[in-house]
């Protein structure tokens, strides 16, 4: 009995792969399988980011954050009540796998720094910024660059309040990306929201595809 259930468990699972992806773009899917990207930060923007990579079929995540989940976080993150006080990075890949059981989430729980950029995210053909601070999106963005200067990261600037649809946008300079109003900045009475820092995540998130497409269609490899 126990191996009809086992085999019976295989079946569902290879019919519900089968079915997640039929909805896929037939030639971009290919693309997204085979791609990894790596996601610095696991808040408002990196969890956003990850979760629609991996419903779109990315087939690797790598995902680096210190922080544990706070009540405060969830008006905007991809996490629940019963995450609180988790790794962000743990939570998150239990979320992942649950959207999407059939890619790979590598996670490290640690601070970045120049010093583990490399090993953390070399593997990555591209890298999205997801940091809170100014400067910590400065020294990754500088450092990514100067390591792999034919490698796109993709980073955000200007997310915090609502409305202002029409002032979000992307601008690109070099293999450097900045997606949002690059003005809209955190204080006591303006702060990030689900739907402005979704909107950014999404377009960082749309982008990255994009990018991973134009990429194989003009046969660029990382170097």
């Amino acid at each position: 009995m126990k191996k009809t259930g086992s085999k019976k468990e295989k079946i569902d699972l290879a019919k519900l792969k089968k079915e997640f992806f039929s909805r896929h773009d037939p030639e971009l899917l290919p693309v997204l399988r085979k791609a990894v990207v790596g996601i610095a930060g696991a808040g408002g923007l990196g969890s956003n980011v990850a979760a629609s990579l991996a419903r779109a079929g990315v087939g690797k995540l790598i995902i680096a954050d210190l922080d544990r989940v706070y009540p405060s976080n969830l008006n905007r993150q991809q996490y629940f009540v019963d995450q609180i006080g988790r790794p962000k990075v743990e939570a998150l890949r239990e979320n992942l796998k649950r959207m999407n059981p059939f890619s790979e989430y590598e996670i490290h729980e640690t601070r970045i720094t120049p010093r583990n950029i490399k090993k953390l995210f070399g593997e990555a053909e591209i890298l999205v910024e997801a940091f809170d601070l100014a400067t910590e999106k400065s020294m990754l963005i500088n450092t990514w660059l100067s390591l792999f200067p034919d490698r796109p990261i993709v980073a955000a600037s200007g997310l915090s309040g609502f409305g202002k649809n029409h002032k979000i946008r992307t601008r690109k300079m070099g293999q450097l990306y900045l997606c949002g109003d690059e003005e809209s900045e955190p204080t006591e009475t303006v702060s990030p929201m689900a739907p402005r820092v979704g909107i950014v995540a999404n377009m960082q998130a749309n982008l990255v595809i994009e990018l991973l497409w134009t990429r194989h269609r003009s046969g660029r490899k990382s170097g």
